[in-house]
């Protein structure tokens, strides 16, 4: 099954390749329509997968500021989702994927070791 990301009626992605991460999916950038995205200066920092860049999402001329976001240089433990993209703000995610590969917080996987 299919995965989509939508902002006003428009798909943004679309992909059976996503990587599930503490609930966002995480699209392969050639699943992205990068047309919709445009570069932010925003970045923020995650204890385990390292410094987030984002995108806002376009659409129609209206923006949506700071909505996507993608690490460029993960953490070793989160290394499977670089340049991969996900979203929030509104922009909504849907479908399902029961083959969709899911990176667990390093700290759940010491609890179940």
């Amino acid at each position: 099954m299919t995965i989509e990301a939508k902002w006003n009626d428009v798909v943004i992605a679309s992909s059976d390749e996503t990587i599930l991460v503490e609930g966002n999916h995480y699209f392969p950038p050639h699943d992205v329509r990068m047309n919709h995205l445009e570069p932010s200066p925003t970045t923020t920092h995650c204890s385990w997968k390292g410094e987030a860049s984002y995108y806002d999402v376009v659409v129609d001329g209206r923006r949506n500021a700071d909505a996507a976001w993608y690490y460029p240089l993960p953490s070793e433990a989160a290394s499977p989702i670089t340049k991969y993209v996900a979203f929030w703000k509104g922009v909504e995610v849907t479908g399902t994927n029961p083959n969709e590969p899911e990176i667990p917080h390093p700290s759940a996987e010491a609890r179940a070791g």
